[in-house]
């Protein structure tokens, strides 16, 4: 199980953070790009990104229907793993900004709200490299996690799938007690960045899994 720091918390000293977050053995950096219209939030400009240097990889999380725009601003970024909001996306496109992504070399996911049951989007399996399932819906860190999601990361095991599982929203040491046999990559935020010491908080998650 890997694990994904989100940095939305920080995002007014996001720099530092990702300083910090170099020096620990989190496997990602997970940056929420929100601007206002998918949600009633914004989040961070991915062109601020340019000029920092990261030894951990990007993972990029766009929930926004300016969705072509961000996708190519993400791209200049080189990340691990590009992932779309499903909600935020008209159907006709999702398969257009899939390419996309994969045509730059870089992992292509879909993140699915709550209320977004596996069987919609069953036929993009084959295109994805990741599904990240929302443990709360998207918008706003801090949210605590809805225990339903449980029951979606089950059903998940069952399906037979070639992509990467990852959890994202509300995931503390309490939850990831629950789910740590279920996922390939929690994301987590509040639970790390609240904290004293990041590396102490993300080796406890880590020490999960290896139980």
């Amino acid at each position: 199980m890997k694990v994904s720091v989100s940095i939305l918390r920080n995002k007014d000293n996001f720099d530092e953070t990702i300083k910090a977050l170099n020096n620990t053995h989190t496997d990602f950096i997970h940056i929420d790009v929100l601007d206002n219209t998918f949600v009633p939030f914004t989040s961070f400009e991915l062109k601020d990104f340019s000029k920092i240097k990261s030894s951990t990889p990007y993972d990029i999380h766009i929930m926004s229907t300016n969705m072509e725009f961000q996708i190519n601003e993400a791209i200049k970024l080189k990340p691990e793993i590009i992932t779309i909001q499903y909600e935020a996306v008209r159907r006709k496109d999702i398969d257009k900004y899939l390419n996309l992504i994969k045509e730059n070399g870089i992992r292509a996911g879909i993140a699915i709200n709550p209320r977004t049951s596996i069987r919609k989007i069953k036929k993009y399996f084959k295109k994805i490299d990741y599904l990240l399932v929302m443990g709360v819906y998207a918008g706003q860190g801090g949210q605590e996690f809805i225990p339903k999601t449980i029951k979606k990361l089950k059903k998940l095991m069952k399906i037979k799938h070639d992509f990467l599982v990852g959890l994202d929203g509300g995931v503390n040491y309490e939850v990831t007690k629950l789910v740590c046999d279920k996922v390939d990559i929690l994301v987590v935020g509040s639970y790390i960045l609240s904290s004293n010491s990041y590396e102490d908080q993300i080796l406890k998650l880590k020490h999960l899994k290896n139980n």
